[in-house]
C-alpha cells in the first residue's frame, strides 16, 4: 500500500499545474438555423463554435462587434444569453475506409444505427482546389451503365458532368444506375444528399443495399427538414471525404444531389445574416460557393497520387428553363451536361436525355475506342431523326431517303431505352449499336427492337469472350472484331426472327 501511494506521490509531483486561456462568449440573437455571438474577439473564419448540450455551430460573419454562427444543429434548445466556446479548429470531417457503407451527416455523425465511426484522420471541409500543374488530363472513362450517356455524352474520370433537368424526371436514377455499375470496377462512390425528403433519401438507400452497391459507396445526408447550416456545408464535407480517397491514388464518384437546394440553404442563411440580397435574392457570391466546390475535382498527376475525384452535381430546372439563374451558373462551371427532358418523359422514353441539348465537352477523349466506331455518327443521326420528325408530322408525301432515315432514327430511339437498375456493360452496348447502325434491326417492328438487343447482347456475351474482353480493355477495334460480332449477331436474329418469303426475295 505505502508502495502505490509513493508512487501516486511521484506522479502528482511531476504534474505541472497551467492555464488555459479559453474565450467564452454570450450567445445575443437566437434565429432559425442563425445566432449571434458576442464575446469572442479572436474566432477564426469557419471556426467550430461549440453550444450548451453538444451543439455545434460554425462562424461564418465576423463583425466588430458580434459574431454571426450558422448552427448545425437543431436550435429549439437554445435562447439568448446561454455561454458558448471556442472550439479552436475550423470545422472538419472523419475521413477513411471506415466510412463505406455507412450513412452519415454532414459532419460526421452516424445516423445508420450503426454504431460508431472510427477515423483515421479528420480534414478541413473547406479546401482550395489543386493547382492547375497537379491536374493530368481527363482520359479514362468513367462507364455509367446506360447506353445514350456513354456512346453520346461520355463521362471521364475527374470530369464534372452536370445532371439537369425538371423535378421527377429521373435525375436522381440516373446518379443512383452510376453507382450501380461501379460494382468490381474499384471506384467509390459517394452520395450526398441536400435538401431531400428523408423518404427519398432511404428509398435510395434501400435500392443502393439491394443491388450490393453499398459495400464501395458512402451515404452523406442533409435532409430538408435539417437546419439550413447543415445542408450549407455537407457537399463541401463530401468532397473532402472524396478527396481523402483521390490522394490515395483511388477513383472516387461524388453525386451532388441537389445543388439548387444548397443554393436556396445559402440564400437563406444569408439573408438571416442580413448580407446584401442581389438576383432572385441570393447573395453576391453564390457562384463561388459552387465554382470552389466543383474545381476541386480532377484528375491528379501520378506524382501527386494519380488518383481522380469525379462529380455528377444534380441541378432542378423550372418548366424546361436552363437559361435561369442557378443553372447557367453551374452549367459554366462544369464540363458538359445531361438533360433530361420532360416531354420525352412523358413519351416513355426512359432514360429522357435530350441528345441535341446535352453535351461533354471532354468528349470521346475519355471514352472506350470501340466507341469511336459505332457512336461517332450515332449523335448527329438521331438529332437530325429528332428534328425530321417534327417536320415529317406536317408532310404527307416523304421521299424513300427521309422514309428510312425516319424508320432507322425510330428503332434507334427505341435501343437507347434502358430500365432502371439495369446499367450494361461496354462490350454489350457495343454490339447492339454496331447491330442498329448496321441496319439489322431495320427489318423488325419496333416493338420487337428491345427483344432482339436481348437476344444479341446474350449471343457477343456468351459466343465472343475474346472480342468482349478486348472491347474493355480500351484496345481499338479491329475489323476482323466487328465483323465477328456482326455475324454472331445477324446469325442469332436470323434464328430468333425468321425471314420471310417476300422479305427474302426482296
Amino acid at each position: 500500500m505505502e508502495g502505490v501511494l509513493s508512487a501516486t506521490d511521484s506522479v502528482l509531483e511531476r504534474q505541472r499545474a497551467e492555464l488555459r486561456l479559453q474565450e467564452i462568449g454570450t450567445t445575443t440573437y437566437v434565429g432559425k438555423g442563425v445566432a449571434q455571438v458576442s464575446g469572442l474577439p479572436e474566432v477564426k473564419s469557419e471556426e467550430l463554435i461549440s453550444f450548451p448540450g453538444g451543439l455545434y455551430g460554425m462562424a461564418f460573419n465576423l463583425d466588430p462587434d458580434q459574431v454571426g454562427v450558422i448552427l448545425l444543429d437543431r436550435s429549439e434548445n437554445l435562447a439568448a444569453g446561454v455561454e458558448v466556446t471556442r472550439t479552436m479548429r475550423v470545422l472538419d470531417v472523419p475521413v477513411g475506409g471506415a466510412l463505406l457503407g455507412r450513412v452519415v451527416d454532414g459532419i460526421g455523425r452516424p445516423l445508420d444505427g450503426a454504431g460508431p465511426i472510427v477515423a483515421s484522420e479528420r480534414r478541413p471541409v473547406e479546401r482550395p482546389a489543386p493547382p492547375i500543374m497537379y491536374r493530368d488530363p481527363v482520359t479514362v472513362p468513367l462507364q455509367t451503365g446506360l447506353k445514350v450517356v456513354d456512346a453520346a455524352i461520355p463521362v471521364g474520370r475527374g470530369q464534372r458532368e452536370l445532371i439537369i433537368g425538371d423535378r421527377q424526371t429521373g435525375k436522381t436514377a440516373i446518379a443512383v444506375d452510376t453507382i450501380i455499375n461501379q460494382i468490381g470496377k474499384d471506384v467509390i462512390c459517394i452520395y450526398c444528399a441536400v435538401g431531400q425528403r428523408a423518404a427519398s433519401v432511404a428509398k435510395v438507400i434501400a435500392d443502393l443495399h439491394e443491388h450490393e452497391a453499398m459495400d464501395h459507396t458512402v451515404v452523406m445526408v442533409a435532409a430538408g427538414e435539417d437546419p439550413p447550416g447543415l445542408q450549407f456545408i455537407t457537399p463541401y464535407a463530401a468532397t473532402a471525404l472524396g478527396e481523402y480517397f483521390m490522394e490515395q491514388g483511388r477513383d472516387v464518384l461524388v453525386i451532388y444531389d441537389d445543388l439548387t437546394s444548397h443554393a436556396r440553404a445559402y440564400r437563406e442563411l444569408s439573408l438571416l445574416l442580413r448580407r446584401p440580397p442581389g438576383r432572385e435574392a441570393f447573395p453576391g457570391d453564390i457562384f463561388y460557393i459552387h465554382s470552389r466546390l466543383l474545381e476541386r475535382s480532377t484528375h491528379l498527376r501520378a506524382e501527386y497520387g494519380g488518383g481522380s475525384l469525379t462529380a455528377l452535381p444534380i441541378v432542378e430546372t423550372e418548366a424546361q428553363n436552363m437559361a435561369a439563374y442557378i443553372p447557367t451558373n453551374l452549367i459554366s462551371i462544369t464540363d458538359g451536361q445531361i438533360y433530361l427532358s420532360p416531354d420525352l418523359f412523358s413519351k416513355g422514353i426512359l432514360p429522357p436525355v435530350d441528345v441535341g441539348r446535352s453535351v461533354s465537352r471532354v468528349g470521346g477523349k475519355a471514352q472506350l475506342s470501340a466507341y469511336r466506331l459505332v457512336a461517332g455518327d450515332l449523335r448527329l443521326a438521331y438529332s437530325q431523326f429528332e428534328a425530321m420528325e417534327t417536320f415529317a408530322r406536317f408532310s404527307t408525301q416523304l421521299d424513300s431517303a427521309t422514309q428510312r432515315m425516319l424508320d432507322r432514327g425510330r428503332r434507334v430511339r427505341e435501343v437507347l431505352k434502358q430500365n432502371q437498375y439495369s446499367p450494361m456493360s461496354a462490350p454489350a452496348q457495343i454490339a447492339t449499336l454496331l447491330a442498329i447502325n448496321s441496319g439489322l434491326y431495320d427489318r423488325l417492328e419496333v416493338e420487337q427492337v428491345l427483344e432482339a438487343e436481348q437476344i444479341v447482347v446474350e449471343t457477343i456475351t456468351k459466343e465472343c469472350p475474346d472480342v468482349c474482353s478486348r472491347v474493355q480493355s480500351g484496345v481499338k477495334m479491329s475489323d476482323e472484331d466487328r465483323e465477328t460480332i456482326l455475324h454472331k449477331a445477324k446469325a442469332a436474329l436470323a434464328q430468333a426472327f425468321p425471314v420471310g418469303e417476300e422479305e427474302e426475295a426482296a
